[in-house]
Formats: C-alpha cells, sequence, structure tokens
C-alpha cells in the first residue's frame, strides 16, 4: 500500500479520486479550488495497492480553514474520506487514511483531529471514527461532530448555528462551493428544471472559507432553500429535485 499525495502540480496526472475525468467542469472547478486552498494546508492523499490501483481517498485541513460550519481551533479537519469498493472495507484501509491525518496534526502541534459524520449524503458513518478512538461530542439535525484529541485541556470543536442562517434566504436559493466536484453539475440540472417551471432560483457560489463557515446547512457547500427552509443539503439530480417541487407543491405528483 502507498499513500500518494495529490498537488496542484500532479493533479491532472493523480486526479481527485471522487472526479476522475480532468475534462469535466467539475474536475477543472475542483482544480481552481485546490490550488489556493493547498496553499492553507489543505492536503488529498490517495490510498494505492501495489499495482497502483486507487482504492480510497482522504481530504483534511486545518480546521481554521474548513469549509464546514465549525470552530475547532488547533485541531486538524477531515473533509471526506472513502474506500470506493465494499469489499475492500473492513481491511484497516480507511484506518490507515485516518491515521495519517493525525499524524499531520501532530507534526503541527496540533490538539486532534475532528471531523463531521452522518447516516447518508456523502459523509462517512461515525462507526469508522470511533473505532479509531474518535468520541461524539456534539450532535445537529442528521450530523454528529466527532473529535480525537491528546490534549484534554484544549478547546472543545463546536458546531456553529446554521438554523440561524437560514432565515437569510427568501425565496428560491442554491448556494454551493467547488470543494465537492460533483456540485456543478447538480447546479446545471436543478437550474434546468427550475426553467422549465418558471422557478425564480437564486444561484450563489460560496467563495471563501468565511461564507462556507456560515453555510445555512451542516454539510455547508451545497444548500437548497425556500423561504428560509433548508430543502436539501447535499448534491441532487434533477429528479430528485423534482420530487422536492412536488413535495412543496410547485408541481403536481
Amino acid at each position: 500500500m502507498k499513500l500518494v499525495e495529490v498537488t496542484p502540480e500532479n493533479a491532472v496526472k493523480e486526479t481527485f479520486f471522487c472526479i476522475k475525468d480532468t475534462k469535466r467542469q467539475g474536475f477543472k472547478d475542483k482544480l481552481e479550488w485546490f490550488e489556493k486552498r493547498h496553499k492553507e494546508g489543505l492536503k488529498i492523499k490517495i490510498l494505492k495497492n501495489d499495482a497502483d490501483k486507487m482504492l480510497g481517498f482522504i481530504e483534511y485541513v486545518p480546521a481554521k480553514y474548513a469549509w464546514r460550519p465549525i470552530d475547532a481551533d488547533n485541531y486538524m479537519f477531515i473533509h471526506c474520506t472513502y474506500i470506493y469498493s465494499k469489499k475492500e472495507r473492513n481491511k484497516g484501509y480507511g484506518s490507515m487514511l485516518i491515521e495519517d491525518a493525525e499524524t499531520e496534526a501532530k507534526a503541527q502541534g496540533m490538539d486532534g483531529v475532528c471531523v463531521l459524520t452522518s447516516q447518508g449524503g456523502w459523509l462517512a458513518n461515525k462507526t469508522l471514527f470511533e473505532n479509531n478512538g474518535f468520541k461524539q461530542i456534539e450532535t445537529k439535525d442528521r450530523f454528529e461532530l466527532l473529535e480525537k484529541t491528546w490534549n484534554n485541556n484544549t478547546t472543545k470543536p463546536r458546531l456553529h448555528d446554521w438554523h440561524s442562517q437560514q432565515k437569510k434566504y427568501k425565496g428560491w436559493h442554491l448556494s454551493y462551493a467547488d470543494q465537492c466536484p460533483w456540485s456543478e453539475k447538480s447546479v446545471a440540472a436543478i437550474l434546468n428544471v427550475a426553467m422549465d417551471y418558471g422557478i425564480d432560483l437564486k444561484i450563489s457560489k460560496i467563495n471563501t472559507v468565511k461564507e462556507a463557515k456560515m453555510a445555512p446547512s451542516g454539510f455547508g457547500v451545497f444548500n437548497l432553500l425556500r423561504d428560509g427552509k433548508l430543502l436539501e443539503d447535499h448534491y441532487l439530480s434533477a429528479t430528485r429535485f423534482k420530487n422536492i417541487l412536488k413535495k412543496e407543491h410547485i408541481i403536481e405528483a
């Protein structure tokens, strides 16, 4: 096994694991985003076997630069981690990726590592982290905040009140960031459906860490709202958006 670090210089060759087609607009958007974030300490590492086959990846960053609605002074934050094939899971590969984030955090003199988990919607299940010594310290909606620290005197990570941020969004609004390379495809699909049904959908891109931390959902980098109500917090297909419109009584079921 080997861990290959993705850099702005080798990203086209190595890809971002979760999106491998370098010609997709989502890849290009992620690369532009990554080039800026890499300077802030964000790391993407891909786990490969001896045959150079990609098995999984992890993306982590100093928590003050995390694109999630959290505060975690002097912690490392894991944005995403994933082992693709089910047959490759339960072999310790996920633990190897987490251990790399811990090693980096200790090398930088940090007090621990934290992560947001959930049962669905593009975030890892908390079981993997609990098996690696993480403890749940807060929950909100479908999200769990977990931490692993080697300094019991440090200030604990905490979640922002993203519910209060939702009230700012009037009408139909979609805000997203290029941290997830699949957002661009989803935004295009949703916008086309909105236009088909005469919905005035306002779209805004989250461009800074500060904006991401003030996002109206736990996932932070994809937010679909209507009149201050969060309808979805991760990217979705045109079909899924139509189902939401049916629930909102915009179109007939």
